[in-house]
């Protein structure tokens, strides 16, 4: 029996909307670190984990890529 469910991958319109951030604000926090970077799910295709989203949005102030490295 499965007990932790598993992390589902975010496409972009998903992750504005859930933070509210535009999307050149939004890469440009990937830039600094200051938000979690993209996955690769296909060739020309990118998310974000589920999880490192609403890691984020527990502190989105505080957040650090550097801090979530092991996530």
């Amino acid at each position: 029996m499965q007990t932790e469910t598993p992390d589902r991958i975010l496409r972009l319109g998903a992750v504005l909307n859930r933070t509210g951030l535009s999307r050149s604000t939004l890469y440009r926090k990937i830039q600094t670190g200051t938000f979690p970077k993209q996955v690769r799910i296909a060739t020309r295709c990118t998310g974000w984990r589920e999880s490192a989203v609403s890691d984020w949005m527990r502190d989105p102030l505080c957040y650090s890529v550097d801090d979530h490295a092991g996530d």
